[in-house]
């Protein structure tokens, strides 16, 4: 049997962009760019230039038919770009995009719509762009309207609509007018919270029951884990790494915490975060001995030690410690002051400890980062920037005893059985 062709190929993609006016390089600059050339010693070396930017460089993968493919990067990683070739509105400066199947693209809010047309009218236009009939469209207008939630502005230009409401319609056209290939760009933002996991429950839908193949960049990594079985990370126009969802999202997480694999955090007067009332000082992770790191098993509690200074006196402080998985789930958060009444109290001057203890048989082996936020209490907040700290939990030896399996779930508490 004739093994099918990826419904996408990426082979060495490039986009180059020039800073300020195109074309502005003066006379003397070329000439000094060619006799560079001629007189290097690598003939086939590449000089860059000084006007412009590569948003992509040497970037290659391909997607099979039905994938759902997460596309993760920090701003400027060159996602958008990316997602704007494959989407024919920006051609590549070099390499090519193979796309064997109708694509339609939900990437800026306005995308595809023209202003002074009607919902229904941009439906059909729509349509008419993927190379659909009336009637094929025209089977599809009601669902679209009523996923949409714009039904009683059906006839009204779209330039009236709100942001939400153009989102919204944007995406029922994308989702509903049976693409191939569904790219979504994070302007899914724009909607709200039950819109939101709407759309994310049709793109699963659409890939799972109707073999659709969907591109998804989202700063939501709960929902790209959810959505996506595979993911890419781009830094800086490349591409870094092509795996498992989960292994994209912790290597894109790990990169950026700068503690990664410290077990604590200190710094000196000038450089602590703080202010005029207060400054941290120091934040361990330690054992149940006393030695500080960041490697514990699950049957180990896990002491956090905050050490910071008062400089002034009347203050209370406020100290949170916020708990996330390699994903970027939001596990819990905890307060001092929910268990600890003298923390409502004013801390004297000079250098004070606040302990919290993560306890044993509580949490399941894996990755996670502990952020601490922090402030006068029932005031403000002055720590709220501080860096995550990386908490690496590996499983106890009698963790798998009788069950040979990991254990599913983010937490794996030691409870009572009778």
């Amino acid at each position: 049997m004739r093994k099918e062709k990826p419904i996408i190929e990426v082979h060495n993609l490039g986009k180059q962009y020039h800073l300020g006016q195109i074309g502005a390089t003066t006379l003397r600059e070329s000439i000094q760019m060619g006799l560079q050339r001629l007189l290097s010693k690598n003939k086939d070396q590449k000089l860059e230039d000084p006007h412009s930017f590569w948003a992509l460089r040497d970037v290659s993968f391909t997607v099979q038919r039905g994938e759902v493919i997460g596309i993760i990067g920090r701003n400027g990683a060159g996602k958008s770009t990316l997602l704007k070739i494959l989407s024919r509105i920006t051609e590549p400066t070099c390499g090519r995009a193979i796309l064997r199947g109708r694509a339609a693209s939900l990437l800026e809010v306005g995308t595809g719509f023209h202003p002074e047309l009607t919902a229904i009218e941009n439906i059909y236009l729509n349509g008419a762009i993927l190379g659909m009939s009336r009637a094929e469209v025209r089977a599809k207008l009601d669902e679209i309207l009523a996923f949409a939630g714009v039904e009683k502005f059906a006839d009204t230009p779209v330039k009236r609509f709100s942001s939400g409401m153009y989102v919204r319609l944007a995406f029922a056209v994308a989702a509903h007018l049976e693409p191939e290939i569904l790219v979504v760009d994070e302007v899914l933002a724009v909607g709200d919270a039950e819109f939101q996991k709407k759309a994310l429950g049709k793109m699963k839908d659409v890939s799972s029951s109707e073999g659709r193949t969907v591109l998804f960049v989202s700063h939501n990594m709960g929902s790209m884990k959810k959505l996506c079985g595979r993911g890419i990370l781009l830094s800086r126009g490349r591409l870094v790494l092509d795996s498992s969802m989960d292994a994209v999202v912790e290597k894109y997480l790990s990169e950026l915490n700068p503690a990664k694999d410290s077990a604590y955090l200190s710094w000196d007067s000038e450089n602590a975060p703080g202010d005029e009332i207060t400054r941290l000082c120091r934040i361990t992770l330690e054992n149940s001995s006393g030695v500080v790191t960041n490697q514990f098993e699950t049957d180990e509690d896990i002491t956090v030690r905050i050490e910071f200074e008062c400089l002034q006196p009347e203050h209370s402080f406020r100290f949170s410690l916020h708990l996330y998985n390699a994903v970027g789930d939001h596990i819990f958060t905890t307060v001092d002051s929910d268990s600890c009444s003298k923390a409502r109290e004013p801390t004297h001057v000079g250098k004070n400890t606040r302990i919290c203890t993560i306890p044993a048989n509580l949490l399941n082996a894996g990755s996670y980062y502990l952020g601490i936020d922090g402030g006068v209490f029932g005031k403000k907040s002055i720590f709220k920037k501080c860096p995550l700290i990386h908490i690496q939990l590996h499983a106890a030896k009698n963790y798998l005893s009788d069950y040979p399996e990991q254990r599913g779930g983010v937490i794996a508490p030691l409870l009572s059985w009778q």
